[in-house]
């Protein structure tokens, strides 16, 4: 097994997406001795946003990138042969105003890439990073979780699943913001949907 874990919150220490995805981690190793870990976080090292320069190296033949478009596309390069190199991913990511953070948008930016990570066939898409398990352990202040407001889940089914990752689980780790109890009861869940996730 070969873990890749990523940390999509903007904090850098006492992250509670960052927690709920290293009880994961720790879960998956002591099941799998043998496991290598690769810790991406991107409030330590974040991803640059994809704006027109990126699109404009992006779009240029690569014998025709300028050192500076060459460089911003091996950017997204490394990050796609890290995510094709593991077979078991993690990522915590929180709930930022309904959304994921922008840190997570740059990381699905730099990893979605035609041709490579999926392609268009004569019968629609096709998702090219297959044969992957992905754990999603997700940290909400308030209860969102199978409601109309809760736009993270089927935003993560459909943007994983198009690139190939159709294996995902998730655990939930909610009303964080709602006071001790609530909150307790919240991280309680979370290792409810964890053993449920390693079970299946």
């Amino acid at each position: 097994m070969n873990i890749l874990q990523i940390n999509a919150s903007a904090r850098r220490e006492g992250a509670n997406s960052t927690k709920v995805a290293n009880s994961v981690v720790e879960r998956l190793k002591a099941a799998n001795p043998t496991a290598t870990l690769t810790l991406r976080d991107l409030a330590v090292t974040p991803h640059p946003v994809l704006d027109e320069a990126a699109l404009g190296a992006l779009f240029t033949p690569a014998e025709q990138r300028t050192a500076e478009q060459a460089a911003r596309v091996a950017l997204d390069d490394a990050l796609i042969a890290e995510i094709q190199s593991h077979d078991t991913i993690v990522l915590g990511v929180p709930m930022y105003n309904f959304g994921v953070p922008v840190q997570f948008k740059a990381w699905i930016d730099a990893i979605a890439r035609a041709g490579t990570t999926f392609r268009y066939t004569a019968t629609g898409p096709e998702g090219l990073l297959t044969g992957k398990t992905v754990y999603v352990a997700l940290a909400r202040g308030g209860l969102y979780r199978d409601t109309p407001n809760d736009s993270q889940v089927p935003y993560l089914k459909a943007v994983l699943g198009f690139l190939g990752m159709t294996d995902v689980r998730f655990i939930y780790a909610e009303g964080l913001a709602m006071g001790p109890e609530a909150a307790a009861k919240g991280f309680a869940q979370a290792e409810v949907d964890l053993n449920a996730a390693l079970a299946a």
